[in-house]
């Protein structure tokens, strides 16, 4: 009993003596305004998740604010806030910013290019990170992968494309280089936040739109302003999103707090991709079931943008030496790891598409 006794009440002093997470490191208060509306439960929800799940890993010390677009800054404004040092961080999609420096659109996503799984293995083993770290703090922020959408749609058409002299006088919102690509084949491309899309598309502003995918897009209306719903989004096969750091302010953190990030981005990274690989299908059955007209480029048109693709990162590198280094290194990527997808899944994924849809 008295032994008893005794290691019960020596437990119980050393939880008392053991300091909590929360005490034993400082309480750090953050702000993150971001690019992505708020009614998108994934999007945002992804950056509401990310700031709860480093709170959870704290115990409460370390908190982030999340915010959406125009509470703090413009959507488009975020890089530029971060910084700047408004604030000490944001969530933001670097290719919205590729006016500042073409390479910044390689940290998103290039038309025609990797999985996310491609990318993510890109990124995080074939020294991505690490090429664009440099293009990120010309910036000034500290860049980590936060979130991916995975494979997006190719947008909303208030009428058919079929052929690619279609796409000539065609006003697109659409981001990234995606619309470079498309403007050398006539295309009028607009970057409008995503709060704006719809009222643009409804009024005949544009006449087509790209956002992400079906549970999205089903959100945000696209389908009662537009009848045409396409795919590929060839443009953003796996587009990242990144939670961007104030560099002092991520220097300021201890080094605990630093893995924390890095772990609770991971997390978003691939919770992000989940999410919408489960959503996507029941939001797309549902749309084609209303009445949408499900279309697919067809290879002549696909390919015409391929060709306008390679023109153009051809062009973008012979006037910026870092975007043609990067972009080598990245390319080598994408090539290997095509070829071998092209044995390894591809072939099994044509079985099974044969099969379920001989199921049906």
């Amino acid at each position: 009993m008295e032994r008893r006794n005794l290691l019960a009440g020596g437990a119980a002093a050393a939880a008392l003596a053991a300091p909590s997470l929360a005490s034993a490191q400082p309480r750090i208060r953050w702000r993150m305004p971001g690019s992505f509306p708020k009614s998108l439960d994934t999007l945002y929800g992804t950056q509401e998740r990310l700031c709860r799940r480093v709170a959870e890993m704290t115990d409460g010390a370390f908190q982030i604010t999340p915010f959406g677009p125009g509470e703090v800054m413009p959507a488009l404004s975020v890089m530029d806030g971060v910084g700047a040092g408004t604030v000490e961080c944001g969530y933001t999609s670097a290719y919205y910013y590729l006016g500042k420096d073409p390479s910044l659109s390689i940290a998103t996503c290039l038309p025609f290019g990797m999985s996310s799984r491609q990318s993510w293995s890109w990124m995080n083993e074939g020294g991505g990170r690490q090429m664009l770290a440099e293009v990120y703090r010309d910036q000034g922020v500290v860049a980590i992968p936060a979130g991916n959408t995975g494979a997006q749609m190719g947008g909303w058409f208030r009428r058919e494309v079929n052929a690619v002299s279609d796409l000539s006088g065609l006003k697109f919102r659409i981001a990234g280089h995606g619309g470079a690509v498309l403007q050398r084949l006539g295309v009028i491309a607009q970057q409008i936040p995503g709060t704006d899309v719809y009222p643009a598309l409804e009024r005949g502003v544009i006449d087509a739109a790209e956002w992400v995918g079906p549970h999205d897009d089903e959100k945000l209306g696209f389908q009662r302003v537009a009848r045409f719903y396409y795919a590929p989004g060839w443009w953003e096969w796996a587009p990242s999103i990144d939670l961007m750091i104030h560099p002092p302010a991520f220097e300021a953190l201890p080094a605990q707090y630093k893995a924390i990030l890095e772990a609770a981005c991971t997390e978003s990274w691939h919770w992000m991709m989940a999410r919408y690989d489960h959503l996507n299908p029941l939001a797309l059955r549902r749309l084609v079931a209303q009445g949408t007209q499900l279309r697919v480029f067809n290879r002549d048109i696909l390919t015409a943008c391929y060709r306008s693709a390679q023109e153009l990162y051809a062009e973008i590198g012979a006037g910026n030496a870092r975007f043609r280094r990067i972009h080598a290194e990245w390319d080598k990527a994408r090539l290997e790891v095509t070829q071998w997808f092209r044995i390894a899944e591809d072939t099994q994924a044509n079985f099974l598409g044969v099969m379920a849809q001989a199921a049906r």
